[in-house]
């Protein structure tokens, strides 16, 4: 089931990317899904964004850490942290991570890329509320030089809705 953020927030798609219904292309548990109009090796490119409240004080090395190990134990195979950079300020502070790994399409290995953006904003109607917004972009790994581009665009874009 698609779940709601927990702080309103307003973007801009790339072109010709289009919004999903989450549930319908099996991402439960986010909160909204973009499709690149082109796929890669038959694996389509995507943007899901999900969040939820942050604990005071969370570590965002902790929970890049944490979903490392969420795509291992789905995986078909290794899983590499290709990279992982701090992002933001002490008022927002914000982590970035690379990650390179297969799944099975088809019964066959596809390489996948998965860049993962988590964002720490303050609520703007109540700053003391703070979420932990998780943006991804997965890709097969053939196509991360023609995807990166536009999900670098689209965050670039991405700001609290101050009419949440």
């Amino acid at each position: 089931m698609a779940t709601q953020l927990p702080v309103p927030i307003e973007f801009r798609l790339p072109e010709g990317w289009r919004s999903a219904p989450p549930d319908e292309v099996g991402a439960p548990g986010v909160a909204f899904v973009a499709l690149h109009p082109h796929s890669g090796d038959g694996f389509t490119a995507n943007i899901t964004i999900s969040g939820r409240l942050r604990a005071d004080g969370e570590d965002l090395d902790t929970t890049g850490d944490e979903s490392v190990e969420r795509i291992r134990q789905q995986a078909a195979g290794p899983v590499t942290l290709r990279d992982r950079t701090r992002i933001g300020s002490a008022e927002a502070p914000g982590l970035t991570q690379m990650l390179d790994f297969a799944t099975l399409v088809d019964d066959r290995p596809l390489a996948l890329t998965q860049c993962q953006v988590y964002l720490s904003m303050a609520d703007v109607s109540e700053p003391v509320t703070r979420a932990l917004i998780e943006v991804v972009l997965t890709c097969a790994r053939d196509q991360l030089d023609s995807v990166l581009g536009e999900f670098r665009q689209f965050l670039t874009t991405l700001t609290v809705s101050r009419d949440g």
